[in-house]
């Protein structure tokens, strides 16, 4: 029962935020939308940003399990609009509330993920430092997750994410350079 409770007061909550803003959502709301009492919200979690950060983790770690490998950062990409679009305005409203950094966090943790796994898939067998291989993942990891903000700051318009889709799509064998390159400075 304390499952179902919980996975209730959950999906509630992100119904409401695709209703409202963050800042218009109270405990209240939750538990009268739920049928429950205020116990036992509070028995799942200790407040709203609680509630919140881990709906965060748990949507992060969902779709990172559901990609075991990228094979370009067009995907890479694609699998960050698609996390962003999923709940295209609670998102929005996370991302414009005081829990921004919690959605940040994590969306530079999935960006992480995407980008490691196109470069573990394309240098597969490649002899690449560690330490190169970090720095490559982490200057990566930064340009899609500027991306993807800046995306989320216009407004998650389709036709931002088609140019930034089709910057990915020219750089195409970036990884081939990178690991050419390497190569020749090992």
């Amino acid at each position: 029962m304390a499952n179902f409770t919980c996975k209730a007061i959950k999906q509630t909550f992100i119904t409401l935020l695709e209703e409202r803003p963050l800042s218009e959502i109270t405990v209240k709301d939750i538990v009268e939308k739920c049928g429950i009492n205020r116990n036992s919200f509070y028995y799942h979690f200790q407040d709203l940003p609680t509630l919140l950060e881990e709906i965060i983790k748990e949507e992060a770690e969902g779709f990172i399990h559901s990609y075991p490998s990228v094979n370009s950062m067009v995907e890479c990409f694609d699998a960050m609009i698609e996390f962003a679009s999923k709940n295209k305005k609670a998102i929005m409203h996370i991302y414009r509330s005081v829990s921004r950094e919690a959605f940040e966090r994590h969306l530079m943790n999935v960006s992480e993920y995407f980008v490691q796994q196109y470069m573990d898939t394309t240098l597969k067998g490649q002899t690449i430092p560690d330490k190169d291989m970090q720095t490559i993942v982490r200057y990566y990891k930064c340009v899609c997750f500027g991306l993807t903000i800046d995306w989320l700051n216009n407004g998650m318009q389709e036709e931002h994410a088609q140019s930034v889709r089709r910057m990915f799509l020219i750089q195409k064998d970036f990884s081939k350079e990178i690991s050419d390159f390497l190569q020749g400075q090992i």
